[in-house]
């Protein structure tokens, strides 16, 4: 059932801000309704001064730093369960929310995440795309960086096709996610950030 909503407010979220201004000088205080009910299961993003344990807009002085100087944040869930997992990070707003034809860009995908490493927050498993930093470009506007959570099915060893692996931009997460019978995020979390220099 929750599947069924994850993917209803997505495209929900992408209606509403179809007709955002591709120029927005300011990030909004809060996360919209849809963004805020996006988050939900306990998982944690860790960066070296911030947070996201809830749908967090990333403010201007963070903005640079998790641009261009943190690495990848600890991710953390205390009611993981002891099966293998995949941690998916997506932007579903590349290039812009208003023009999302590259949209579902991939910035992190690991697979075999044991669930006691998700309780700690020091993930390891099989790294199919490293992580790429949230850099959203200028003038377009407020970008959703989404962490998702599956459980991984036993019997599956989970890899990207040739086209997959090509493109960080050229892939379908739903076909991904179909293909290994991921079914749906066990968890998830988003941080919403946009290039102050707009």
């Amino acid at each position: 059932m929750w599947c069924l909503k994850f993917y209803a407010m997505a495209a929900i979220a992408c209606a509403f801000t179809a007709h955002l201004s591709t120029v927005e000088a300011k990030a909004p205080e809060t996360p919209s309704l849809s963004d805020a009910q996006f988050c939900q299961g306990g998982l944690v993003a860790i960066y070296p001064e911030i947070e996201v344990s809830d749908c967090t807009v990333i403010p201007p002085g963070l903005r640079e730093k998790i641009s261009k100087e943190w690495g990848p944040p600890k991710v953390k869930m205390a009611n993981a369960k002891k099966r293998k997992h995949v941690l998916m990070m997506v932007d579903p707003d590349a290039p812009s929310r208003r023009n999302p034809v590259r949209s579902h860009w991939r910035h992190w995908l690991i697979a075999d995440i044991k669930g006691n490493g998700l309780r700690s927050g020091i993930i390891k498993g099989s790294v199919l795309s490293e992580y790429a930093r949230p850099t959203p470009p200028q003038r377009s506007g407020l970008h959703r960086y989404q962490f998702m959570l599956f459980e991984q099915p036993d019997d599956q060893t989970l890899s990207l096709n040739k086209k997959e692996m090509a493109s960080l931009g050229n892939w379908e997460p739903q076909a991904f996610i179909a293909r290994f019978g991921l079914g749906c995020p066990v968890a998830s979390v988003q941080l919403l950030t946009q290039n102050y220099k707009d």
